[in-house]
């Protein structure tokens, strides 16, 4: 039987869209048979900043014209004014609330994210449909990751699912106390990568799964023993692709931060180079 393989595309802020795309340029650099075989994966899984590069992989554009947005000088993001300790703190103290379960503690979080003032929803819809060359579901499986805020759950959108593309990683990118919840229908959403930032379980009736992660290895998860148990407990074969030293130190003290999109971008590009004969192994596995 044929192998069902997943490609997942982690959160990690604008830092993790562009580190994601140059990975892919690079990967495609050195081997562009392997870059192909990640892009006819199966399935496809984005999580926050993986939803932005799972939507723009379908859109129709090419992985060089990607590139060239996430380089070029022009950019329709917004800095949030926030860095990234604000967001680490909310975790923090919905951890250690007591007595609460799992569903309970992102039920917190949801509501800080409510509480918290933020552009408005408008505004923030408007710099997602920017990132989008398309703005319809393509014709392959795709698997968006959002946290429902009032029952503290993950969700999944497809294609399937009666939710707009622009609308599903607005929601999947909806960091709470950065970006405003983002409501469709009468549930209302926040970031994917509140739950995982990788969120596994949506590959979870693949054999094999490439998992792109803008960060260490050993960063922690608010959730389960990090990233890397997640990955290293999937049902299948897995190969984690995790942010190097150099890809790191291009992030800078903030990924949320616009500045850091072209270091970002070339610095993924510089480690896709590097990973390709291992991810062109795998895939031969």
């Amino acid at each position: 039987m044929a192998t069902k393989r997943a490609l997942v595309l982690a959160g990690g802020g604008i830092a993790g869209i562009a580190w994601e795309t140059g990975i892919l340029r690079g990967i495609a650099d050195e081997s562009p048979q392997t870059v192909q075989a990640l892009l006819d994966s199966d399935v496809m899984v984005g999580t926050s900043a993986g939803s932005t590069v799972a939507a723009q992989l379908g859109s129709g554009l090419s992985l060089d014209e990607l590139y060239l947005r996430q380089i070029g000088a022009k950019s329709a993001e917004l800095d949030p004014g926030v860095g990234i300790d604000s967001v680490t703190d909310l975790f923090v103290d919905a951890m250690l609330t007591p007595n609460s379960d799992k569903a309970q503690k992102l039920q917190k979080i949801g509501q800080v994210a409510l509480d918290t003032p933020t552009v408005s929803a408008a505004v923030r819809r408007e710099v997602i449909a920017a990132r989008l060359p398309s703005h319809e579901w393509p014709q392959r499986v795709l698997r968006i990751s959002a946290v429902d805020i009032d029952r503290g759950e993950l969700v999944s959108f497809d294609r399937d699912s009666g939710v707009g593309l622009v609308d599903a990683v607005a929601a999947s990118c909806a960091v709470p106390g950065v970006w405003p919840v983002v409501t469709i229908g009468d549930r209302r959403y926040m970031d994917g990568g509140v739950n995982s930032s990788v969120n596994m379980v949506l590959a979870a009736d693949c054999d094999a799964a490439v998992v792109l992660v803008p960060s260490g290895q050993n960063t922690p998860s608010p959730f389960g023993a990090g990233v890397s148990a997640e990955i290293d407990g999937f049902a299948g074969a897995s190969l984690g692709v995790y942010a190097d030293d150099d890809a790191v130190d291009a992030f800078g003290e903030n990924p949320l931060d616009p500045d850091c999109r072209v270091p970002s971008a070339q610095a993924g590009r510089r480690q896709g180079r590097r990973v390709a004969a291992a991810v062109a192994e795998f895939l031969a596995g």
